[in-house]
């Protein structure tokens, strides 16, 4: 049963953090739409897989690795009052995620030719993609530093300021795509190309408002000493954490990148009914990564106070109504599938329309499932359990999602629409193992030692 009070705990940073995902991931949300209203099929794989790209390195390196380790470190040690101790760690994983953020930049826009072959594109899709690429990862260097921001701030719990962030950036990346892309108040007309302009100006300034915050009114300040007192024990209990937790994601996106290089092999048709269906089940399952992300910060905090009995009943509450957001958005994708698909295409393109539908319906029922990974591995990860998380995403990517999508749709070239079945059985299993794992690891937590439990 949900206690309301907890529960109410549980909102007021939960729902700051779900709304700060939602747009997160409205940016390439966004940019799939007013695209697909532009350019059709073509523009909306030029998008699709510019941002599937992209995606892959920035969440691989920064956002689910050094990200996720600061907040598990710093929120235990805010919630053991050692705050010297967690601007130290902040400042040291800062470091190291610079480090990894330019050396990622330089690569992506070295090498977008590169990856563009790999993913199997055409020619006419290629040359625009890597022009999108080149310019977007400048901008995604500011969106990587934004979120090393927002992490050390959900340590403590301040999910707001990172939402207030992205609500900067989204209002600019809405105004900014529309007047660029079909040439508004007296703007250019530049396509996809206005696109990736508008996004990098967008981050500019919301990584701007993040570093003032940062600077001005954080409670966990990144200190320029804290530089010349660097350890290697420090940097090995941060790479500890964020290696784990990289590979994680890397086992996941990789794995979905993977497979979205074989469906580009099925046609630019079920190419953009994927890429559609994939940006509005990337938007379905943000309220997971918000409740996970509050998971994550208030099991810490309870953890480093320890007061494991408070740890427990967070992780169940954030679970309970993550598993409610998650569902009451799947239930759309039931509903009204096809007004959604064409949200982000013209109404003459059906045969998109009717596939993308019908993939639609299918990733509805990812929804449960994804939900208890996210929020009970964000949970094991809280207590600086990073490594069952990596071990299961890469069980049910490499094992499980590749070689069925593999032999149905590389191999037996069959409908798109296999592919989605083949995520909800990965999704089942990964919840299970999740779910073992978090009752295993959290049983044998000791009493609280906390003297209000």
């Amino acid at each position: 049963m949900l206690n309301k009070i907890e529960a109410k705990n549980v909102l007021k940073i939960a729902l700051p953090a779900v709304g700060e995902m939602v747009l997160c991931t409205m940016i390439g949300v966004l940019d799939t739409l007013m695209i697909g209203r532009y350019g059709g099929q073509l523009s909306v794989s030029t998008v699709g897989i510019s941002w599937e790209i992209l995606n892959a390195f920035a969440n691989i390196l920064v956002i689910m690795g050094i990200c996720v380790a600061i907040t598990s470190i710093v929120s235990r040690l805010y919630g053991a009052n050692k705050i010297d101790l967690a601007e130290e760690y902040a400042t040291i994983g800062f470091g190291i995620g610079a480090i990894i953020i330019f050396t990622t930049i330089i690569f992506i826009f070295l090498f977008a030719g590169n990856l563009l072959s790999l993913a199997g594109c055409d020619t006419k899709v290629l040359l625009t993609a890597k022009k999108f690429i080149r310019i977007v990862c400048l901008g995604l260097t500011f969106n990587m530093f934004t979120n090393i921001f927002s992490a050390i701030q959900r340590a403590y719990g301040n999910t707001k300021v990172p939402l207030i962030t992205y609500v900067i950036i989204i209002i600019l990346n809405f105004t900014l795509d529309y007047s660029l892309i079909f040439g508004k108040f007296g703007l250019p007309e530049l396509g996809v190309i206005g696109a990736a302009i508008a996004t990098i100006i967008a981050q500019f300034c919301g990584f701007l408002f993040a570093l003032t915050y940062s600077i001005k009114k954080s409670k966990i300040k990144i200190r320029v000493k804290y530089f010349k007192n660097f350890t290697g024990h420090k940097f090995k209990e941060i790479l500890r954490l964020s290696i784990p937790a990289s590979l994680q994601e890397g086992a996941f996106s990789i794995s979905r990148l993977c497979t979205s290089f074989m469906i580009m092999r099925l046609g630019t048709l079920a190419f953009s009914a994927n890429t559609i269906t994939g940006s509005l089940e990337s938007l379905s399952y943000m309220p997971g990564y918000g409740f996970a992300v509050a998971c994550t910060s208030m099991v810490g905090n309870r953890f480093g106070a320890e007061d494991y009995d408070e740890a427990k009943k967070y992780a169940y509450n954030c679970n309970i109504l993550g598993l409610i957001s998650m569902i009451s958005v799947a239930s759309l994708f039931v509903l009204i599938p096809k007004l959604l698909i064409m949200l982000f295409i013209s109404p003459s393109e059906t045969e998109v329309i009717n596939l993308g539908a019908k993939c639609l319906m299918v990733a509805s029922l990812q929804q449960p499932g994804m939900a208890i990974s996210m929020i009970y591995g964000g949970a094991l990860k809280g207590i600086g359990d990073t490594k069952t998380p990596f071990k299961v995403s890469l069980f049910t990517g490499w094992c499980i999602r590749l070689p069925l999508t593999f032999y149905f749709i590389y191999i037996k070239k069959v409908s798109v629409l296999y592919f989605w079945w083949i995520c909800v059985i990965q999704w089942i299993i990964d919840a299970l193992l999740i779910f073992i794992a978090y009752k295993r690891r959290f049983n044998t937590l000791p009493k609280s030692r906390c003297k209000n439990p």
